[in-house]
């Protein structure tokens, strides 16, 4: 699973899951566990929903996190 944070045409951003990347040419867009940033419950869903799926024309952007199998990167360090 990859954690995305999609961001809905005038809507807040949802955090997610999905089993795959994203595919640009697909129609919809299918997502697991939909959540706000701060890990609260969308609004508009009901608190039974697991799943949802959003058409491609009403997201602006998605965004990729970085998964925890994934090495920390560390930056410049100043001693």
């Amino acid at each position: 699973m990859v954690s995305i944070i999609v961001h809905i045409a005038n809507e807040d951003a949802i955090v997610c899951e999905v089993d795959e990347l994203p595919d640009p040419t697909s129609l919809f867009i299918q997502m697991q566990n939909p959540r706000r940033r701060d890990g609260k419950d969308v609004h508009y869903l009901d608190e039974e929903v697991t799943s949802m799926l959003v058409p491609w024309h009403r997201i602006t952007f998605v965004q990729l996190l970085p998964s925890a199998d994934t090495e920390e990167v560390i930056g410049f360090v100043r001693e």
